[in-house]
């Protein structure tokens, strides 16, 4: 088989964010320690970077509107590789928060442009296989780059998994800049008219339906690694493997996600939902078994991101006049329940109600998302009897 350059490239660009976006998670309890931090602030790390990605989405987005899509993907890399250097030579908790939120801003827009590029550089039947390639990085991210990442900073320092993570940002920086042909834009966007599409109800219902979501998934996983250490009892090695258990399950939650969301979107939204709610329930009864915790992640990981193409259907159909601008967003606003998220588990650990009680908070929030879900589709007519 042929290798596509300009997709490997891509593809290596989304690795290295998806790395960077999730390794603190199973670095939490080091960096804690060595910081001199609690849990919960070291988890408002990934609270900082998740409110970076929010509001950079747009600003890349529209700021930048007008430049080379080559061009603007290598300057997204180059933030990224910045922050990363920033995070990895920090001499303090402030000083890597400021990293964080400098390697934030280049997300939305990667992503965004990428996507349209990867579509773009393949042939129309294929457009569909080239976007998934370049996303291929992401899901490498979290079954491979993550938990080594976790594996390096516990073993040689987190420093050092960052200064690793800024080395991924160069090698993308250099292959997008010798694979990519030199693309031009297509032409002026209407702004004002894109933002007025996001400004409509239906629209801001199906961002504020994304943002819950992820906020269930993130009020555990962000401490996914003190919860596996303290109720579980497990050594490194263990909370490492369950990190790629739990990769291995979104990689499963993704491809099942777009297989079924094509036929039922509304019912696989509402499918996973519920499921995550069981899920997060038995897991705060289960966490102090490691023969329960291992399955319990594995289905959690597939109902988490089995969630996403359907979330993303959805904004996208309701904002079909501004797509671009409109799945930036819908990053922006997985990434803010990333952080309300990340905020909800900490706030849970502070008041002392222990680590099952963070699990409990996660199926709370993706009850409300179901109950959100079900008047949403009481109120429109179902996304299943709307042509793509």
């Amino acid at each position: 088989m042929k290798i596509n350059l300009p997709l490997l490239a891509l593809a290596i660009g989304a690795f290295g964010i998806g790395v960077t976006e999730f390794a603190p998670m199973g670095m939490l309890p080091v960096i804690a320690d060595d910081l001199g931090v609690s849990i919960p602030a070291a988890g408002l790390l990934v609270s900082a970077y998740a409110f970076g990605v929010l509001v950079g989405a747009p600003i890349m987005t529209l700021t930048f509107a007008s430049m080379p899509r080559r061009r603007l993907l290598i300057l997204s890399m180059a933030i990224f590789t910045v922050g990363n250097l920033i995070s990895a030579f920090a001499d303090g908790y402030w000083t890597l928060l400021a990293g964080r939120i400098v390697t934030s801003f280049n997300h939305g827009a990667f992503f965004g442009v990428g996507a349209v590029v990867a579509a773009n550089i393949v042939p129309p039947e294929k457009r569909a296989g080239a976007v998934a390639a370049m996303f291929s990085g992401l899901t490498i991210a979290t079954i491979g780059g993550v938990p080594l990442a976790a594996w390096v900073g516990e073993a040689v320092g987190w420093r050092t998994a960052f200064f690793g993570i800024a080395l991924i940002g160069a090698v993308a920086m250099l292959a997008l800049r010798f694979s990519l042909p030199p693309l031009k834009t297509d032409g002026e966007t209407d702004m004002r008219s894109e933002l007025r599409v996001l400004a409509r109800g239906p629209v801001l219902a199906a961002l504020l339906l994304t943002v819950v979501s992820a906020s269930a998934m993130f009020t555990v996983f962000t401490y996914i690694a003190p919860i596996l250490r303290l109720e579980t009892g497990a050594a490194s090695a263990f909370v490492t493997a369950m990190l790629v258990i739990y990769g291995l399950g979104l990689a499963v939650g993704n491809w099942m996600g777009g297989r079924f969301a094509d036929r039922w979107p509304d019912g696989t939204l509402i499918g996973s939902l519920v499921a995550v709610v069981v899920l997060l329930t038995l897991f705060a009864i289960g966490m102090d078994s490691k023969v329960a915790s291992v399955p319990l992640v594995f289905l959690w990981g597939i109902a988490s991101f089995a969630l996403v193409p359907p979330l993303q259907m959805r904004v996208v159909h309701e904002a079909a006049e501004a797509p671009h601008l409109a799945s930036a967003m819908n990053i922006g606003a997985f990434n803010l329940g990333n952080a309300l998220g990340a905020a909800l588990g900490g706030a849970v650990i502070d008041a002392g109600l222990g680590y099952p009680a963070v699990s409990l908070a996660g199926a709370a929030t993706a009850l409300a998302g179901l109950a959100f879900a079900l008047i949403l589709r009481r109120g429109r007519r179902p996304m299943e009897t709307v042509p793509a």
